[in-house]
Parts: structure tokens; C-alpha cells; sequence
């Protein structure tokens, strides 16, 4: 069985990035990475089978790559809402003693 295609379709502005991306030395899978996209696709513009028409962008680039796995990103988010609970604790807790100081 077949999985569900992204719907993410490169653009004429995206294909113009991607070769920027290409031309600057950028790996064709960490640029299928940037755009979420099979590297098939990244192929089909670094051969000039598809938006061969169109010039690399040069200027305001994505860094260069690699970029996080998802794994990396879950892991960073978790990281993130235990971070966000801690603040929102002390936050709590100096508001407390705010208060605490302001009774008296």
C-alpha cells in the first residue's frame, strides 16, 4: 500500500531557493529536508527537468544544513514545555511573594 502524498508543491520562488541552495554547495537531501519534499524533487531541479527556466537566488538563503530530524525537534519541544512549566511556576511563586511583601 501506497502512502498519502505531502501535498507540498515547490514553487517557482522555492525552485529559485533550492538552486541557490544547490549552487552555494548545499546537500540535495538537506535541501529536500528544508522544503519537506522527496529528493527526487530537489533532482528534478538541480538536472533542469523541472523550473529550468529559473534563476538561483543568491541572496537570503536558508542556512546551510542539515537541519533537525524530527526526532530532534520532538525532543526539543518537550524540552521546551518543561521549561515553559518551570517558568510559569516561578512566575507563580515571585507573584506569591510579591504579594507576601505588599500585605505587610
Amino acid at each position: 500500500m501506497r502512502a498519502d502524498t505531502s501535498g507540498i508543491h515547490l514553487t517557482k520562488e522555492d525552485a529559485a531557493i533550492a538552486k541557490g541552495m544547490i549552487a552555494r554547495g548545499d546537500r540535495q537531501h538537506d535541501i529536500a529536508a528544508w522544503f519537506g519534499v522527496n529528493g527526487g524533487r530537489i533532482g528534478e531541479i538541480a538536472s533542469g527537468t523541472k523550473f529550468d527556466d529559473v534563476p538561483a537566488q543568491v541572496e537570503n538563503l536558508p542556512p546551510k544544513g542539515p537541519y533537525l530530524s524530527g526526532r530532534d525537534v520532538q525532543a526539543a519541544r518537550k524540552q521546551l514545555v518543561s521549561a515553559q512549566a518551570t517558568l510559569n511556576q516561578l512566575s507563580a511563586e515571585i507573584s506569591r511573594m510579591i504579594k507576601e511583601l505588599d500585605a505587610g
